[in-house]
């Protein structure tokens, strides 16, 4: 591993979240193409370009170590299905009007995360962490008072993407390799989708002389560049800096939902996002004083 290049890694770093940010332009352009239909040619495009990447960006000894460990490619398929169904409610969150709560979803979800270490992993809550997790506990629940029910769309695409990283960790394989594998493993159902439903749009001989049919084949380059970026940064900065910059992500889409593409964003759905974004503030402040307590003890031992 070479020198790291924090400005690289930040320039790296911002590439990938502006990419994750801007992806609602890329779903509104294929629109006409539905939610699952996007879903099901982003996991074959992505399983064409992902190999054709592998092939290219050379991982020593991956594969040999992944088949020496099986139980992996059972923990592979838990995740890929997980990506998937993040995946599908992100698109359909998109072309339905409801990427405030899609954005809703992507601040939540390093709360969640901090949530799941609790409840699953064992790991014990700071009291700025307890603060912080309650905040975006009563930012859901103004949401569920103010409209009646609770925001799935915000919820499940925090839970998804909290419980794909968590299971995630349980296969140490590298992230490149490791998506592809996913992808992969998800190819025999998206063949499947396409075999048992003809009437698909994307089965008909015509859609594939639009410019629709280049967008879709899109899907492929399109998630993985944001993944190469991330990795290239992770290499340049520490986690917790990576940590700040995945509120672009959000940001990126709640301005796009709200200026261009004109979703009402009434006062008491502000009300849950300043809940959102001051357990945020305080989870940060929080990684900040722990970083700045573990560089202490080093320097003292």
């Amino acid at each position: 591993m070479g020198t790291a290049n924090p400005r690289r890694g930040y320039i790296l770093g911002l590439a990938a979240y502006i990419m994750w940010g801007l992806f609602p332009l890329y779903f509104k352009a294929i629109e006409a193409v539905p939610p699952l239909e996007i879903v099901v040619h982003r996991v074959l495009w992505s399983a064409l370009f992902g190999l054709l990447l592998l092939l290219a960006w050379k991982h020593p000894g991956w594969w040999r170590d992944l088949c020496a460990h099986p139980r992996r490619f059972a923990i592979l398929t838990l995740s890929g299905a997980l990506i998937a169904s993040n995946w599908l409610v992100y698109v359909w969150a998109v072309n339905n009007g409801r990427m405030l709560e899609a954005s809703l979803g992507y601040y939540i979800n390093p709360l969640v995360n901090v949530l799941l270490g609790m409840l699953l992993l064992g790991e014990r809550l700071r009291r700025l962490q307890w603060l912080a997790v309650s905040l975006a506990a009563l930012g859901v629940a103004q949401q569920v008072w103010q409209v009646g029910s609770l925001p799935w769309v915000s919820l499940v695409l925090a839970l998804t993407f909290a419980f794909y990283g968590l299971i995630r960790k349980q296969a140490p394989v590298a992230a490149l390799p490791g998506l592809v594998v996913e992808t992969w493993l998800l190819v025999p159902l998206a063949l499947g989708w396409l075999i048992f439903n003809p009437a698909a749009l994307t089965e008909q001989a015509s859609f594939w002389s639009t410019s629709d049919a280049w967008w879709l084949a899109a899907a492929g380059p399109i998630t993985l560049f944001p993944l190469i970026c991330f990795n290239a940064a992770a290499r340049h900065l520490p986690y917790t800096a990576l940590g700040f910059l995945q509120y672009v992500a959000p940001t990126l889409v709640l301005l796009l939902a709200i200026f261009v593409f004109g979703e009402h964003f009434d006062p008491a759905r502000l009300l849950a996002f300043v809940c959102i974004w001051a357990g945020l503030a305080i989870y940060s402040l929080d990684a900040v004083l722990a970083l700045r307590r573990n560089r202490l003890e080093t320097a003292a031992s």
